[in-house]
């Protein structure tokens, strides 16, 4: 019997010098876009029930982004628009090198559940129905929403309809004030227009549609460098990518 016991220590000692140890849990902290808020908090539950990891999801508009990846708050990695790598204090945060593209979606707008959709078939097709619509939700404090009012001023109405803009504070207010019958068009990136209570009329026209792009990349200064770039992996993998593009976004 003790020899039994000792061949079972031997065994067991054998396995541990052999196995390594479990490498311990990090704590995340992410920086990611309001517009990617979907994907990411579904993939956060994911992540962390298969690596054990815990993730802290701080979702904003690019400048508010911008303004955190340039102050002193600690932060592991970023999922973000790539303007936010045009901030030349901002790219320097984090490591050197290429980012990793993770999801893209272009603009369309959106009306009340149930109301006439809009014909934005063409660029004058869109203009006139701006024009028409009394009022307009979109975010004009973020990337999506600055390409938004670059388009109305490309058709040349950016002044007429300044009056008719409902500024929202975050993308899911946008689906929410035109729900609410607060405003009458939604513009903005087309997977936040995918709500309750309202219908995407369409995509924009294809002479003004431009892809926002969502890339990640590893803090330059991260102490949990490993488990961040595991996020980023975890990011492009087919379980990931079938969520992306559940919620209305494509990979990469």
């Amino acid at each position: 019997m003790k020899a039994s016991l000792l061949t079972a220590a031997g065994l067991i000692l054998g396995l541990a010098l052999i196995v390594p140890p479990i490498a311990e849990a990090a704590e995340l902290k992410v920086l990611a876009g309001g517009s990617i808020a979907g994907p990411l908090n579904e993939l956060k539950t994911q992540f962390e029930q298969s690596t054990g990891h815990k993730l802290t999801i701080h979702f904003d508009s690019t400048p508010n982004l911008i303004k955190a990846v340039t102050s002193d708050v600690p932060f592991d990695l970023g999922v973000v628009p790539v303007d936010v790598f045009k901030d030349a204090a901002a790219k320097a945060r984090f490591v050197p090198g290429p980012t990793i593209d993770i999801a893209r979606v272009g603009y369309g707008v959106a009306v009340r559940a149930g109301a006439a959709k809009p014909d934005i078939s063409s660029p004058d097709a869109l203009k006139l129905t701006l024009i028409k619509a009394q009022s307009i939700a979109t975010l004009p404090a973020s990337a999506a929403g600055a390409y938004v009012l670059s388009v109305f001023d490309r058709l040349g109405i950016g002044e007429e309809i300044k009056a008719k803009i409902k500024a929202q504070k975050t993308p899911a207010e946008i689906p929410q004030a035109v729900a609410k019958g607060e405003a009458e068009l939604g513009v903005f990136l087309t997977n936040v227009l995918i709500a309750p209570g309202v219908e995407l009329a369409g995509p924009f026209p294809a002479e003004l549609q431009q892809d926002l792009v969502f890339t990640a990349a590893v803090a330059a200064d991260s102490k949990e460098a490993e488990a961040a770039r595991a996020f980023i992996d975890y990011l492009k993998s087919p379980e990931a990518v079938a969520v992306i593009k559940a919620k209305g976004l494509a990979p990469g």
